[in-house]
């Protein structure tokens, strides 16, 4: 996903979020083939969202992007760990064998755990 709170020509989704008691407009582009990706990883293994975005922002976001619930979890930027500034992801919340997880993010920092 690619968000912006300035509009931005022919966004996918436009997602009105309450920030400091006003409501703002984020306007978001899709990732193609981010639908058919979880569904397709969705036969194969547990599938989470887990990012480091708010989860009064993410949260509604994975909604729309995942209309059937098929991510058996959601994890947002609470469940991160603040380290060396950055929010790190601590796959363990997950309570899951690390053996077991793949995790796909676009920033090493992200996983440094």
């Amino acid at each position: 996903m690619h968000s912006s709170f300035k509009p931005i020509e022919s966004p996918d989704i436009i997602l009105p979020v309450e920030i400091e008691g006003s409501i703002c407009n984020i306007y978001i582009l899709v990732r193609p083939g981010v639908s058919q990706f979880l569904k397709r990883m969705h036969k194969h293994y547990e599938v989470a969202i887990f990012t480091a975005s708010l989860s009064k922002y993410a949260d509604p976001l994975v909604d729309i992007i995942d209309p059937d619930r098929i991510c058996s979890y959601k994890l947002f930027r609470e469940h991160c760990t603040w380290m060396n500034n950055a929010y790190v992801k601590d796959m363990t919340r997950l309570g899951r064998l690390m053996t077991d997880i793949i995790i796909v993010d676009n920033s090493p920092v992200a996983y440094m755990l």
